[in-house]
């Protein structure tokens, strides 16, 4: 989902990790952690997703339309909703707009909360070199969601 960021694509994606898993399980060595090889797996097949399927399902609008219903229904504020929406929406735009290295890192730090070594071990570089690409990723986030709002993007 720290990703995707839809539901139903982390599904698909996920069923194709298992069948990746399945596939592939006499080429995993024991020597590294069976958790580290499984976020590789899924982190490539999510980033390999996204290129290729540059696609948004239904229109804005129409997700708009069924969030001001929800909220509604739930007895929240519409325009809270549709303003809350389009933070993320902006939010997800700047981290689409980092490079791989950077949002790789940065997602599996902020949304899979792996530490640092962690992270070192699944995209295999020095514990420093995470430090660096997060740190990075950081500073371009903050440009990318100022030059956003000073643009009105």
């Amino acid at each position: 989902m720290g990703i995707l960021h839809d539901r139903e694509d982390a599904d698909d994606v996920a069923q194709e990790v298992f069948i990746e898993v399945f596939r592939s399980v006499d080429k995993f060595r024991s020597d590294a952690r069976i958790s580290t090889w499984l976020y590789r797996i899924a982190l490539n097949k999510s980033l390999n997703y996204l290129r290729d399927n540059r696609r948004h399902k239904g229109s804005l609008l129409s997700r708009d339309a069924s969030a001001v219903a929800s909220a509604a229904v739930t007895g929240g504020n519409p325009l809270e909703v549709l303003q809350d929406k389009e933070k993320m929406k902006i939010l997800e735009q700047a981290l689409d707009a980092l490079p791989e290295k950077q949002k790789k890192a940065f997602v599996l730090s902020k949304y899979e909360d792996l530490s640092y070594k962690q992270i070192s071990e699944v995209m295999k570089l020095s514990v420093s070199s995470v430090e660096s690409l997060i740190f990075r990723a950081k500073q371009n986030l903050q440009k990318n969601l100022l030059d956003c709002y000073r643009h009105s993007c």
